[in-house]
């Protein structure tokens, strides 16, 4: 039995990002894409992926506008995202990381980085499935 692949969103208007980013997460994530705020946001709630890479600047609404969306949701409110953008001013990354983002990557982007990210957010997230795991685990077991 083969097990599954963590499923990684990315968002991002950029057909060659789109393409550079797949290439690079590929063969250890199940990689899913899109190319605007409205199909981030439907997509995340469609496959709820592990992991959401976003871009800022993004056609109908932007990184800004869809992180507050999925986090005031609590279906996607749990879901780390690492914006990465073109942006370089420090007052962007400071706006991304206050309104929830986990990391924040500078395009343009090493791939060696890109994927050392992502690998420590899979497993902040894995570690965070274990807890409540075994946090359950110990309430029923307080319960019989």
């Amino acid at each position: 039995m083969s097990e599954e692949k963590s499923k990684i969103l990315v968002v991002d208007d950029s057909e060659i990002n789109i393409a550079i980013l797949e290439d690079i997460l590929k063969h250890d994530y199940e990689v899913h894409t899109g190319k605007d705020g409205v199909e981030a946001i439907e997509k995340a709630k469609a496959i709820l992926p592990d992991v959401i890479l976003l871009d800022v600047i993004l056609p109908k609404m932007d990184g800004f506008e869809i992180i507050k969306v999925l986090k005031d949701d609590p279906e996607t409110s749990e879901i780390p995202v690492i914006f990465i953008t073109s942006l370089s001013d420090v007052e962007d990354e400071r706006r991304g990381l206050l309104l929830g983002a986990d990391d924040y990557i500078q395009k343009p982007f090493d791939p060696v980085t890109v994927k050392l990210r992502v690998d420590i957010q899979m497993r902040i997230v894995s570690h965070l499935r274990t807890i409540s795991l075994l946090s359950d685990e110990i309430a029923s077991w307080m319960v019989n």
